[in-house]
């Protein structure tokens, strides 16, 4: 881009004949040819220009998304030192000075426009090896998703009451962790990384049921005191085969972390009082307080052999009512204000021929 009929002309022979070329003789010009299709892969910009000079194209071409990476060699009469050093600090990837060498002007634009193929080369494949990372990425997580629901369907398969619950229970858990991951409490804790690791591992909170005789996993009785007793090691059972697929692994898995911990400890309870250590409090891990809550909510409102489900408000209230006993007081609060989201994540995951929540006993 040039303000001088002579010069233009000067690039235009000396360039045409190895390269496709367009010229300009105006600022403007030059930053309406730069931002229109087919884009140039090099510009010659001369620095002295009426209006907008060089300097100034310069930026207006860098501060636009669509021509920033251009690459850009500035052509002056200018020869003092601070003024190459000035086109090159503004990002200049050369600088050419007058009168034009036809040599020099052929090798710097050959050397500027082989670079700019290896860096769109190596851009591309960034791009592709990017992409290929995700793709892989996408499959581990898809295995690894799968491989959690077929483990945990083992456990489901000994206990058929149980339909979607896997899937309402996950989405139960990562709303209330969406809810929580901004207060204060749990803020440190909540990061995204921790709920998708929360989310993925709570299918895997009963698979210790695996381990419960049939006799009493199925008994559509009461328990007795010896049946429940044994009833309550599968938070153990289910926490010490996670530990032993921890152990097997070649390095850390972050999941199977909050997976060990919701397994063994979503039915301790805030007051102590729970099993299988009777933690209280803070001392319960974040990921088996949240998981208890979820677990309960949808044990209320579901069929199970002893009771018919409740009803959705009636199931909030009895949350409602443990507060500060069986459950965490500011999980608590997170579900009752999630309350809408708990009913719609119900629905969607409801067992066939079954609506969760829509018990006789509404309120």
């Amino acid at each position: 881009m040039d303000d001088t009929p002579e010069n233009l002309a000067v690039l235009g022979e000396l360039l045409q004949g190895e390269y496709r070329v367009r010229v300009a003789n105006s600022g403007a010009r030059a930053l309406q040819i730069a931002a229109t299709a087919p884009q140039p892969d090099l510009i010659l910009l001369d620095v002295m220009m009426p209006g907008m000079d060089g300097y100034q194209v310069f930026e207006r071409l860098r501060g636009e998304a669509a021509t920033r990476d251009i690459p850009v060699i500035f052509v002056t009469a200018m020869d003092a030192m601070e003024d190459e050093q000035r086109g090159l600090a503004f990002g200049a990837v050369d600088y050419i000075t007058k009168p034009l060498r036809p040599p020099i002007v052929l090798a710097r634009v050959r050397t500027q426009l082989e670079l700019k193929r290896a860096r769109d080369w190596l851009r591309d494949q960034n791009a592709f090896l990017e992409a290929e990372v995700a793709r892989r990425m996408g499959e581990n997580q898809l295995i690894q998703e799968v491989s959690i629901h077929a483990l945990a369907r083992l456990a489901e398969t000994r206990d058929p009451e149980t339909g979607n619950h896997l899937h309402r229970t996950q989405g139960y858990v990562r709303t209330l962790a969406g809810r929580l991951r901004d207060h204060p409490r749990f803020a440190g804790n909540l990061t995204g990384p921790a709920i998708d690791h929360l989310a993925r591992s709570a299918p895997l909170h009963d698979i210790g049921k695996v381990g419960i005789p049939d006799h009493i996993l199925l008994k559509p009785g009461k328990l007795t005191v010896e049946e429940w007793a044994i009833m309550q090691t599968h938070a153990a059972i289910g926490a010490e085969a996670i530990a032993q697929a921890e152990r097997d692994a070649e390095k850390p898995v972050a999941f199977l972390g909050f997976a060990k911990e919701i397994a063994r400890h979503h039915h301790e309870r805030w007051d102590g009082s729970g099993y299988p250590d009777r933690l209280a409090g803070d001392d319960i891990p974040l990921s088996a307080r949240l998981m208890a809550l979820a677990d309960v909510f949808d044990a209320l409102i579901s069929r199970r052999v002893y009771k018919p489900p409740f009803p959705f408000a009636v199931a909030r209230d009895m949350i409602a009512a443990e507060r500060g006993r069986q459950f965490d007081p500011d999980v608590t609060d997170a579900f009752i204000s999630a309350f809408d989201e708990f009913q719609a994540i119900a629905r969607q995951f409801a067992d066939p021929e079954e609506a969760p929540g829509e018990g006789p006993a509404a309120a």
